[in-house]
């Protein structure tokens, strides 16, 4: 099953993930650019471990984010082939966090910027068109989860129409420890098939993504504190539900102060959902 790892840790607010393993380091890296310290002390490097693409740098002032600077370098896939960063990490589970900005004029507009990602060589966002996302000139964040076992993870931005860009990578060891078990199912106790969205905003960062339902559950890793994802203000959570047919099953919108979680040392927990059948 894939885990959510940003969204449901608030919402259900349940425990301290365990220690990570000591060989697995975070890694932030700035595409495209210098190394750069960002707004809450976290380091990132300069770019490297790539192959392919060409440097990309901007002045626009990117918002939705409190690092713009970090979003005014890029690596842009020019040359039609693979552009793939290859880093060195210790094998295991982590999550990835992608960012992106459309900062070009002549590419903010639906459809002129169109490009696929893998993670270690499987599809992890299709058809992403950052500006129909996020629009002009704001931060776009995704993540994922993925596996280590060669010793690299490969980040692999493919072109479908224009050139791909990413302006920053962030790599997050995976937790092993509690974990939110979201089980859903219909009235008839048959379990759905369909795709759980997420999304996390604040004035500071966003995070969105999904995952597809593995026998009606999806599971989520349960932070211990918010601001390790890179948030320290208010914050709203967007679940959303929807079949293989587009129909959408079950939403859930809420509100949350990082002041005001608190999460205990409590054991692995579940969440049963029925929804009718569209």
């Amino acid at each position: 099953m894939k885990r959510l790892v940003v969204v449901v840790s608030f919402l259900a607010a349940m425990c301290l993930p365990a220690a990570t393993p000591a060989q697995q380091k975070i890694v932030r890296m700035n595409c495209g650019g210098s190394a750069y310290t960002d707004t809450k002390g976290n380091n990132w490097q300069a770019d490297a471990d790539f192959s392919g693409g060409s440097v990309s740098t901007t002045q626009a002032q990117v918002t939705g984010t409190a690092d713009p600077a970090l979003y005014q370098t890029a690596r842009r896939n020019d040359s039609g082939s693979a552009l793939i960063y290859s880093i060195p990490v210790a094998n295991g589970s982590y999550h990835v966090n992608l960012y992106f900005a459309e900062t070009s004029d002549a590419m903010q507009k639906t459809g002129a910027r169109v490009f696929n990602v893998k993670l270690q060589g499987n599809p992890a966002f299709t058809n992403m068109d950052v500006f129909a996302e996020a629009g002009a000139d704001a931060a776009l964040e995704k993540g994922t989860d993925v596996s280590v076992a060669s010793g690299a993870l490969k980040i692999e931005f493919d072109n479908v129409v224009g050139d791909a860009k990413v302006d920053a990578i962030e790599i997050l060891p995976g937790t092993s420890g509690p974990m939110l078990t979201m089980n859903f199912k219909y009235p008839d106790g048959t379990p759905v098939i369909g795709t759980l969205a997420y999304a996390v905003s604040s004035s500071l960062a966003n995070f969105q993504g999904s995952a597809a339902l593995t026998n009606g559950n999806v599971q989520s890793a349960l932070f211990a504190n918010p601001s390790s994802l890179g948030i320290s203000v208010q914050f709203t959570v967007k679940l959303s539900l929807t079949d293989t047919a587009g129909h959408v099953l079950w939403q859930l919108n809420i509100g949350m102060n990082p002041a005001d979680v608190n999460l205990a040392a409590v054991q692995n927990s579940t969440l049963n959902v029925t929804v009718q059948k569209m």
